[in-house]
């Protein structure tokens, strides 16, 4: 399958697949951005100044916009093309009965649980509002998008990142302690219903290769492909990581095919043993957080070596372009995925011929 922003998509993907195998392949996974003086086709610009439930809200307005920004950007390397269908980080609140608070840049999530041991995950609601807006994104972006590039998942989130959004952050830690028989419970219905809601997305946007697309970071697998997290776990110790998260997560990573962590803050780092531990876990993405170097900085390639060592894949998410050939031979090509980005087409194309001779230092 050709896609008319990204021709080689055929043997992309191919190069994907190696990767969740963690097998060797001609230089690293390397997801490659740059601008275009010329767009690819010319489409029509979305409207300059739209409001934030536009923003998130309007199909057309979502497509129009989506469809200008890839006609004018180069995937080079592993990067694809993709349709993104988010109504915020952590939209499963919302079709869970949170009220949604839209921003320009993201979405906040009211409080519904006035008291947890009452609280009640209510069931899969197919006509709940926000959903059919979700959904029928995705049935339009499917159309529109159809031989040009492909449509991803929402940010659904999962476990306790989205009960503290159900909950309150700061109620739910209390919970943790005074409570921990309600959280379990809760925490059990929160996954059936993610599946309730994964399933029926899936079967929308899976595509011609029985593949599917988590955006974000720009993954693609065979199957059932998911980004999992918990960001809250920065707040919490091992032990309670490991009573209310890890099950879990095992759980959910026993039902998809291709998962990757999405490991956020220098606070979660001290979960990353009992992460490693998770035999169907595929991939670990590391975010430094605010304030931190970036992803590609060498104190963090005892973090990426960690986890390779362990078995799994590991993704840098932002390296600026000229870290990427140190971390690389430093911490090697097999299961190893980079997200960077060049100022043109030819230095794209140029940083992607040289990461094919980059080899681990011994």
């Amino acid at each position: 399958m050709s896609l008319l922003y990204k021709p080689d998509w055929d043997q992309v993907k191919q190069r994907y697949m190696t990767w969740w195998a963690r097998e060797e392949m001609d230089g690293p996974l390397l997801i490659v951005h740059a601008p275009l003086e010329k767009p690819v086709v010319h489409v029509p610009a979305p409207k300059p100044d739209p409001t934030p439930e536009e923003r998130w809200l309007d199909v057309e307005y979502r497509i129009i916009a989506t469809d200008w920004q890839l006609a004018h950007t180069y995937h080079a390397g592993d990067a694809f093309p993709w349709f993104d269908t988010n109504l915020g980080p952590g939209s499963l609140a919302i079709h869970l009965g949170s009220p949604p608070t839209f921003d320009h840049n993201t979405v906040w999530y009211g409080r519904v649980f006035d008291d947890i041991t009452t609280a009640q995950i209510p069931p899969y609601n197919p006509e709940e509002k926000y959903w059919k807006i979700n959904t029928e994104m995705a049935r339009q972006g499917m159309e529109h998008f159809k031989g040009k590039a492909l449509v991803s998942f929402p940010d659904l989130i999962e476990n306790l990142d989205t009960l503290a959004s159900l909950r309150g952050t700061l109620e739910l830690l209390t919970d943790l302690v005074d409570h921990p028989e309600h959280v379990h419970r809760l925490q059990k219905d929160i996954l059936e219903r993610y599946f309730d809601y994964y399933d029926a997305f899936e079967q929308i946007i899976r595509d011609e290769d029985g593949g599917t697309v988590f955006s974000a970071f720009n993954i693609w697998g065979i199957g059932r492909t998911c980004k999992l997290q918990c960001d809250m776990s920065c707040m919490i110790s091992p032990p309670l990581f490991n009573e209310f998260v890890l099950p879990y997560l095992e759980r959910q990573c026993e039902r998809l095919d291709n998962t990757i962590y999405h490991l956020d803050g220098v606070d979660a780092i001290k979960h990353l043993d009992a992460l490693c531990s998770i035999q169907k876990l595929n991939a670990i993405q590391w975010t430094p957080g605010a304030g931190q170097p970036h992803a590609g900085d060498p104190c963090w390639y005892p973090l990426y070596q960690k986890a390779l060592r362990a078995g799994k894949g590991v993704l840098a998410l932002g390296v600026p372009p000229d870290s990427v050939q140190p971390l690389i031979e430093a911490i090697g090509t097999r299961g190893v995925m980079v997200s960077t980005w060049a100022n043109t087409r030819e230095e794209a194309d140029e940083l992607v011929r040289q990461s094919k001779k980059w080899r681990k230092q011994n």
